[in-house]
């Protein structure tokens, strides 16, 4: 039998099942992905083989079908180890906020990267417009410009709206999405109005850090309509970057993709080398200059995203 982990509590996973029955299943022992360093090798979205235990009425899993995707972030604990945040998703939504809290460009940066590098389609939507005052209008506005640039998809909107929640449904549909940002930018927020029924708990943001109190502590995949999912994760305020080295971070940048080939190097690093046709795009305002700080941050191993 076989069937979609929807939650995932560290030990016990919620499967639902092929008939639309929800199971509550553990592991067996000696699974293990090959080749996998994650502290978690079940992970929300997986599908997976169970067989039911006659006495408990609870299922064990047996098996994890080879997924056509992933997502991983570094270990908070474990820095060799990394945590996957979810498999099999069509698409990674980024949840930003201009205030309370802001999310730097780094952090947006980052999880843009680590989609990209695991060949998953991403875009950003920045929440709680119905909120700006005149400045946060102005840092929207820079913020989407940039994103747009460079060739992401952005949303603003307000998840308190009714017709900013049908668009964003009409984009979610038929697929699994990973929904994922800072905690306090409303991520439950928009999956409670997406789905009425759930009333997943939201909290008010921290007014000392303006970083938003977490409310999600495991990833979770909530249904939202007929084959559509949205997977719902933990507030993150750090985001590490894994498997990357520095001679392909480039690559996970479409704006520098598109023109590394003019360096005049084809080793060149963006950093310091002469006839360096990146440098030359971001002093010509054809690369955004926020971009290029995120690059050259993850080339020297900051772990920090919250840098402006």
């Amino acid at each position: 039998m076989k069937g979609r982990v929807i939650k995932s509590t560290g030990s016990w996973y919620t499967v639902l099942t092929d008939d639309m029955a929800i199971l509550e299943c553990r592991m067996k022992g000696n699974i293990r992905l090959k080749g996998s360093r994650s502290t978690n090798p079940i992970a929300v979205g997986d599908i997976v083989a169970y067989e039911l235990e006659a006495k408990t009425e609870q299922g064990v899993i047996n098996a994890i079908e080879e997924r056509k995707n992933y997502i991983i972030r570094k270990s908070i604990n474990l820095s060799k180890k990394s945590h996957v945040l979810a498999a099999n998703v069509d698409h990674v939504y980024i949840m930003a906020t201009v205030s309370n809290p802001r999310t730097p460009f780094g952090f947006i940066d980052r999880m843009l990267v680590t989609a990209e590098a695991y060949g998953i389609p991403a875009s950003v939507i920045f929440n709680k417009k119905d909120a700006w005052n005149d400045k946060d209008i102005l840092l929207a506005e820079e913020m989407i410009s940039t994103y747009q640039t460079v060739g992401y998809e952005t949303d603003a909107i307000s998840a308190l709206n009714e017709a900013d929640m049908e668009t964003i449904k009409s984009k979610l549909w038929g697929k699994v999405s990973l929904l994922i940002g800072h905690s306090g930018t409303g991520k439950s927020t928009l999956i409670n109005m997406l789905n009425k029924d759930l009333k997943i708990k939201t909290a008010a943001t921290s007014i000392a850090h303006l970083q938003g109190k977490h409310t999600t502590t495991f990833a979770e995949m909530h249904p939202v309509g007929v084959d559509t999912f949205i997977i719902d994760t933990p507030g993150i305020r750090e985001f590490g970057l894994i498997d990357m080295n520095k001679q392909e971070l480039g690559h996970y940048f479409p704006e520098i993709r598109a023109k590394m080939n003019e360096c005049r190097f084809n080793n060149c690093l963006h950093m310091n080398e002469p006839g360096c046709a990146i440098k030359e795009a971001v002093e010509n305002n054809e690369i955004p200059f926020t971009r290029f700080r995120s690059y050259i941050s993850m080339m020297e191993g900051e772990t920090e995203e919250v840098f402006d």
